[in-house]
């Protein structure tokens, strides 16, 4: 039995999720970083039926790791593939381990006006010390120092978002105002490490809020709009997803698929030869695309959407549209975004209310 239709993501990052999948891939190695590839993929997976694609990033350049990868920013790609898709959700991970939250929120509020509501935000987190350094901030060493940054990076963001209303921007010619400033307004936040005062210098996102994923470890429940959930088996993901307490779950599911040249056994042997894949704690699927398509109905049962991670772009990808977005849509399982609608319409989210022309409207009823 599966149960209701899955939004589904994937994450476009590098060559695909084996640390060396470029050996595999159907380009030569200088065209990883160019326009063209960044488009290409987006287009494959927009026209397949995703919802959503999420670009990996990181502050360090590749080293001697079992994972290197050499990559655009994640914001520059998310904005690159903004313009060249029409239909698709755009979600860059960002940090804010040390990076500013106004400015993270700045750019990725230009991001949302770029798309035309299309983007979400995957708050990540700088965990090597080189990034403290590459950066030029003091190290934040424990993993409840780096959660602090997150959680109060995504309140500082949330509450950006909402400094401008939504009418904000009059543009009127007879009085010669661009703006009302009754409707800017200051956040006054202050964290354990710093303060804003706001407001934005970017009006306020088409979305309202930009959809926020995260871990629901890292990142409260009550600022996320989707958590990432993972598990090494199906009972460990349902668990997980149950006690998530957002309004949508995401399971992560890395994929290697059988293809017509070898199985995925063999393509995963193939790439073991040079550096393991490294285990993450999430559930993996290894076999043929049928099988992955039942694995995701039985997903569908315990989370609204999936995020998969293919083991090599270039192999997989294909698979997936071919064979297993269209046997889900067969079954209808599968949530395709629709021209024009924003990433939370896609995700069945409404529209937040501005919180500041919320407590005005509440505060002159009190008056009343």
């Amino acid at each position: 039995m599966s149960g209701p239709a899955l939004a589904l993501a994937v994450e476009l990052d590098g060559d695909g999720a084996h640390p060396a999948a470029w050996r595999r891939a159907a380009h030569s190695p200088d065209q990883l970083l160019t326009p063209r590839r960044v488009a290409s993929v987006a287009a494959v997976a927009e026209n397949a039926g995703f919802t959503l694609v999420t670009l990996d990033d990181g502050a360090l350049p590749p080293d001697a790791s079992p994972d290197p990868v050499g990559r655009i920013g994640a914001v520059e790609r998310a904005a690159f593939v903004a313009a060249s898709t029409s239909t698709i959700g755009i979600a860059p991970v960002v940090p804010v381990t040390y990076a500013e939250p106004f400015h993270v929120s700045s750019q990725l509020a230009s991001l949302d006006h770029v798309s035309g509501g299309r983007a979400g935000w995957v708050v990540g987190e700088e965990e090597r010390p080189g990034a403290a350094r590459a950066w030029g901030r003091p190290l934040v060493a424990d993993a409840e120092g780096r959660a602090r940054e997150s959680r109060e990076g995504v309140e500082v963001a949330r509450a950006l978002w909402d400094s401008w209303e939504d009418d904000a921007v009059i543009r009127s010619v007879a009085t010669s105002r661009y703006l009302d400033r009754e409707r800017l307004h200051y956040i006054d936040f202050t964290g354990e490490t710093y303060a804003v005062k706001g407001p934005a210098i970017v009006p306020r996102p088409p979305q309202g809020q930009l959809v926020v994923l995260g871990a629901p470890d890292r990142v409260p429940a009550a600022r996320l709009d989707v958590a990432l959930v993972a598990g090494r088996d199906l009972a460990a993901v349902a668990s997980a997803a149950s006690g998530a307490g957002t309004p949508r779950v995401f399971a992560e599911v890395e994929v290697a698929l059988d293809t017509p040249e070898a199985t995925a056994a063999e393509r995963v042997a193939d790439l073991e030869r040079h550096t393991p894949w490294t285990d993450r704690g999430r559930l993996r699927h290894i076999g043929s695309a049928e099988r992955l398509v039942r694995l995701l109905a039985e997903l569908s049962r315990h989370v609204d959407g999936v995020r998969l991670r293919p083991l090599v772009l270039d192999e997989d990808l294909g698979v997936l549209s071919r064979l297993v977005l269209p046997a889900l849509s067969e079954r209808r399982l599968l949530v395709r975004p629709l021209p024009g609608a924003s990433l939370r319409s896609a995700l069945g989210l409404e529209r937040p209310a501005n919180r500041f022309a919320t407590a005005a409207v509440a505060a002159e009823e009190d008056a009343r």
